[in-house]
Formats: C-alpha cells, sequence, structure tokens
C-alpha cells in the first residue's frame, strides 16, 4: 500500500510539476521585470497549442531528425522514474542507479544533437558543439557529487545515498555543499543563465534554443516537456538531498518527506527565476569557471567530511 502511494505520488509530480516549475521561473522573472507575467500553467496550454499542428520538416533531414525528439522525451521518463524525489524511495531504482541516472540523460542529450546537425545548418551545428563542450564540463560535476553521497553513506542505489543520516559527522554541511554543486550542474543541464539563455533569439549566443530551431508542431512540444522534465528532475535530486525526512521512517515521515520535496522543488524554481533576473548571462570562455566552482564544492565538503571522520589527520 505504501509502495503503490509513493509511486502515484511520484509519477503525479512527474507529470504536474514541470508545468509548474516553468510557470514560478516566469513568474518570478516577470516580477523582477515589473511585470504581471504568465499563468503559472501557461506552459500546459503551449504544448496544446503545439499538439494541434502539423510538424514541418527539412528536404535534407533523415529518419533521425523526428525520432530524436521522442528519444529524448523517453529518456528524460526513464531517468525520472530511477530518480528519488523523496528521500527512501524511486519506482525503478537498483544498484548503482545514479551512474546510469548520468549517462541516460547523455543519450538523450547525445540524439539531440544528432537531430540538431541532421538538419544540416550551421547555426544548430555550432549549438550541437557547444552543448557537447557542455556536457563534457557538467558530467564530472554530477557524478562526483553523486559519488561522494555514495562513498559517505556506504549505499549503491539512488534512493539510499540521498536518505539523511544523523550518524553521519559533518552530514548538514556535506550535503549543502553537495546540493551547491548540483544546482550548478542544474543551471548547465537545463541551459538557464549564466550558461545559457532559454529566451534569446541571436544563433551565435544560443546553445539549447539553437538546436531545435527546425523543431515544430508536436515534436517542438515534445522537446520542450522533456527539457521541464529533466529540469524537474534535477531539482528533485537536489531537494531529496536537503529533504531532512525520510520514506523508510514511518507514514507520517513519508508525508513529511513528499511535502518537504514539493516545497524544495518550488523553492528551487524560484531561486532559478531570481538568478536570471540578477546575472547576465556568462561568456562561453567563462564556462569553466563556473564548473570549476561545482568541483571545488565537492572537494571541500569531501576534505571537511574526510577531516571530521578521522580519516584524515
Amino acid at each position: 500500500m505504501k509502495y503503490a502511494l509513493l509511486t502515484a505520488f511520484h509519477i503525479a509530480v512527474l507529470l504536474i510539476a514541470p508545468i509548474y516549475v516553468v510557470g514560478v521561473i516566469n513568474r518570478v522573472k516577470a516580477y523582477w521585470a515589473g511585470r504581471r507575467g504568465p499563468r503559472l500553467n501557461q506552459s500546459f496550454f503551449d504544448m496544446l497549442r503545439l499538439m494541434k499542428k502539423t510538424p514541418v520538416y527539412s528536404e535534407v533531414t533523415s529518419w533521425i531528425f523526428p525520432v530524436s525528439s521522442t528519444i529524448v522525451l523517453a529518456t528524460a521518463v526513464t531517468a525520472s522514474l530511477i530518480t528519488p524525489i523523496v528521500p527512501g524511495f524511486a519506482p525503478f531504482g537498483f544498484p548503482g542507479d545514479f551512474v546510469a541516472f548520468a549517462y541516460i540523460l547523455g543519450l538523450g542529450k547525445l540524439f539531440m544533437m544528432l537531430g540538431a546537425l541532421d538538419t544540416g545548418s550551421p547555426f544548430e551545428g555550432m549549438g550541437a558543439s557547444r552543448e557537447a563542450t557542455y556536457s563534457a564540463l557538467a558530467e564530472p560535476v554530477l557524478l562526483l557529487g553523486l559519488g561522494t553521497l555514495a562513498w559517505a553513506s556506504g549505499a549503491t542505489s539512488f534512493q539510499d545515498l540521498v536518505i539523511p543520516d544523523v550518524s553521519l559527522g559533518m552530514n548538514i554541511g556535506l550535503r549543502i555543499g553537495i546540493a551547491l554543486a548540483l544546482y550548478v550542474v542544474l543551471l548547465i543541464e537545463a541551459a538557464r543563465i549564466p550558461a545559457d539563455d532559454p529566451t534569446t533569439h541571436l544563433e551565435l549566443t544560443m546553445v539549447h534554443e539553437v538546436m531545435i530551431l527546425d523543431h515544430s508542431g508536436p515534436e517542438l512540444g515534445i522537446v520542450q516537456q522533456a527539457s521541464a522534465l529533466k529540469m524537474t528532475v534535477l531539482m528533485g535530486v537536489i531537494a531529496a538531498v536537503l529533504n531532512p525526512f525520510s520514506v523508510s521512517a514511518s507514514v507520517v515521515g513519508a508525508c513529511l518527506a513528499a511535502a518537504a520535496s514539493i516545497i524544495l522543488i518550488g523553492l528551487l524554481a524560484a531561486s532559478v527565476g531570481l538568478v536570471e533576473s540578477l546575472i547576465a548571462r556568462f561568456r562561453f570562455q567563462a564556462l569553466p569557471l563556473l564548473t570549476l566552482a561545482g568541483f571545488v564544492v565537492v572537494m571541500f565538503v569531501l576534505i571537511i567530511f574526510n577531516v571530521g571522520q578521522g580519516h584524515i589527520q
């Protein structure tokens, strides 16, 4: 019964949260710009509008282009099912799944880049090249952060390595540091400022948006939904890392864990909107400094944790 309820909650969050995550980000940005902003569920109606349109294909595209958007969504959904939104539960968790999580998202990004290259557009090829560079910078931070949690907790499954353990020294500081590093990954992987600007219309400065210029109709809606889902999943990972409750304690604990994760995801969405309102987009050459900051944070908390545990004298 408990497993069924947690599964239903997990799926409900995956279906509903991406719509409102995008809505909260846009509303916060509108507030700081002195505007009222769109409805919180506006992205849902945008997706419905796109689903009613007929897609248009370039004459130079092959079968890769129409298939790529579906694979991008499929990988985002698969990754979301092995990701814990609340500590201690994932519908399809297994040992080492946090490594599979990174590479499943990487597979989706690969087909996104292949779809962009398949159009024959030099601008989309440039965006795919930059996206590959971004991935090479972000994935080590993601794996190092999750690997540090796995090493500190002794767990091998994603759903277990984020369970709060008060017996671990420096546990709160460790998790806050890992969450900060994962927040850097979130900004890069979700193509948000300061790594990328989702609202730009200049091909020379686009990264993610330039790769979907040739997508239209339902395929554009699928890509946008996959992007929102991936952003929500990454926020869910950070929320699970920071969540002080766990589903393994009791029914009350499971309810508190679920409520805390929802609140944390909402706060993370608001923080992304705040960052995009107050910080300008970085130059492409400055992006390695952003990922370096994530590395430094992880290494710092790792050293402090080892000192606290007595591994380093």
